[in-house]
């Protein structure tokens, strides 16, 4: 359907089958007729790719997909937009719908079944309200995809995108690091969205590495570290990290001095490589 970004068309669509928004679930639909098809350009898709989209609304970004890749499957939690993307996406038959929360759902599995044969992508205009929490998911699952291309808040692109050891870095920047590079592609205002949103927002890409791009001995410490470090960023991470893991001062001072790290500095100043030092040091000596 070539008419998705027109407004009025949409709204013949919704009010057919009675729908709302939403605001619980952060619900603002892409209308700018420019930036689905860039983005669909720019997430690495080809007629040999498998999509894996979150949250299709009512299929703008959906039909860009379908129209460049092999097969697109997207994840819709609401049942009141099934029926939308059944009129709305009627003429691809590369696309299926998975009714589910992605939080919840075994994104491993969905892409075995679903992808067989195939390099997988992500491309998605995420909900504002869960942004990190459905890209740490994807990331943390270390689903084989190559890459994620989200629409994102752009204060969240910010500290998506920034580098680590910034004043801008924060423990999402650490973590989407250590399992991806991170890009800006371009912005998108406020505008682009119905309704519109009181922010605007960006385009990035996460490049997923083949594997993590710093060496740990132990992730789940590596983590809690992270956690601890920018829980209280005000702090040097003398104190900061001994509360959140509970260990000694001495303990750390031993740690920073292995890793070659000052225990009077924060944790926005070190880079990734400092941090996975810092990590492995803390795991030696416990």
């Amino acid at each position: 359907m070539e008419r998705l970004s027109d407004i009025g068309e949409i709204k013949r669509i919704l009010g057919a089958h009675g729908f709302t928004f939403s605001k619980a679930m952060g619900q603002n639909f892409l209308i700018n007729p420019s930036v689905c098809p860039r983005m669909a350009q720019l997430c690495g898709a080809d007629d040999k790719t498998g999509v894996l989209e979150i949250g299709p609304g009512i299929g703008v970004l959906t039909n860009e997909l379908c129209k460049i890749a092999k097969k697109v499957v997207s994840v819709e939690l609401d049942t009141r937009l099934l029926p939308v993307l059944a009129e709305t996406l009627d003429e691809f038959g590369n696309f299926k719908v998975i009714n589910a929360d992605v939080m919840k759902l075994d994104l491993n599995k969905v892409i075995e079944e679903e992808f067989e044969g195939m390099d997988v992508v992500v491309c998605a205009n995420l909900p504002y309200y869960i942004t990190s929490p459905i890209i740490m998911k994807l990331l943390e699952d270390k689903l084989p995809i190559k890459a994620l291309t989200v629409m994102v808040q752009k204060e969240a692109a910010d500290r998506l995108c920034a580098k680590v050891g910034s004043r801008e870095s924060g423990a999402v920047t650490v973590a989407v690091n250590y399992y991806s590079e991170a890009e800006k592609l371009f912005s998108v205002s406020r505008g682009s969205f119905m309704p519109a949103p009181n922010v605007d927002s960006a385009v990035i890409r996460l490049n997923v590495a083949d594997k993590p791009r710093v060496d740990v001995k132990d992730e789940k410490l590596f983590f809690k570290m992270i956690k601890s470090a920018f829980a209280q960023r005000r702090k040097t991470i003398s104190n900061s990290i001994t509360s959140g893991l509970g260990i000694s001062k001495d303990d750390l001072n031993n740690a920073c001095e292995k890793a070659g790290v000052s225990p009077t500095a924060r944790a926005e100043a070190l880079t990734l490589e400092e941090l996975g030092n810092l990590s492995n040091a803390i795991y030696d000596i416990k």
